[in-house]
């Protein structure tokens, strides 16, 4: 794995989930991390977890959706670390039932988290990184992106809207020497699964650690290439002809 030592990362929604496993191997790598999430006990739990060194991990407690709350966690991150290497937009949330009873609560939620929160990270760090000529995005996505599930409207409109983010992005970014790409999980097994009751007796589910191996690949590729877009999934699980 290419040695990232020096390098700042910051990843949102890393207070469990593929989010810690990414903390984890970025601060493995030698980069020094922010970890963020809107869950204060959770990403406050999450930075003990870590065992890194105050020099090597900052965690912060941020609604991504909210304009100014992603601009002092990044102002916090350049004050602390220098300005950000690698972004990881993780931050997300579900929230399903059948369009027609759907709450806007509920889809400004998932819209929020899902998308503008991406957005607003991915603003932030082009500024950043624009001046300096390099960096890289990744932002996660989903299979539903491109196989969506029924009774997934807002989950759906949120990961379809994050892969268009992605490619617009990587456009703009490509000749500043920025790489913006996505990486679309199948079924994982987190924790959010977990607690629901939806184990892997349920349907097929991948590991953390395969999806965090999938992504590292991903951010440690050369800064000249961008490896655009993956689909990682168990190989049981149904996408293709799905839908």
């Amino acid at each position: 794995m290419t040695d990232l030592t020096g390098r700042v990362a910051i990843i949102t929604g890393a207070s469990r989930g593929i989010g810690f496993g990414l903390a984890q191997a970025l601060l493995h790598s030698g980069c020094r991390v922010c970890i963020c999430s809107r869950d204060v006990n959770g990403i406050t739990a999450a930075a003990h977890r870590l065992h890194a060194q105050p020099d090597q991990l900052l965690s912060c407690a941020v609604d991504v959706g909210c304009e100014a709350d992603v601009q002092l966690m990044f102002d916090d991150v350049i004050r602390q670390f220098g300005p950000p290497d690698i972004l990881v937009n993780n931050a997300g949330a579900f929230d399903g039932g059948p369009v027609e009873t759907l709450p806007l609560e509920a889809w400004n939620n998932v819209i929020g988290s899902c998308l503008t929160g991406s957005f607003l990270c991915t603003r932030a760090a082009f500024a950043s990184m624009k001046p300096r000529g390099r960096g890289r995005i990744l932002n996660i996505g989903s299979i539903s992106a491109q196989r969506p599930r029924e009774n997934s409207a807002a989950y759906t409109a949120a990961k379809f809207g994050v892969q268009g983010l992605t490619h617009a992005t990587a456009l703009e970014g490509r000749r500043f020497g920025i790489a913006v790409s996505c990486l679309h999980p199948g079924n994982v097994l987190v924790e959010r699964r977990v607690d629901s009751g939806l184990g892997s007796d349920e349907e097929p589910m991948m590991e953390v650690q395969d999806i965090v191996r999938a992504a590292m690949t991903m951010l440690t590729m050369p800064d000249n290439v961008n490896f655009l877009e993956a689909i990682v999934l168990p190989n049981a699980q149904l996408y293709v002809g799905r839908g």
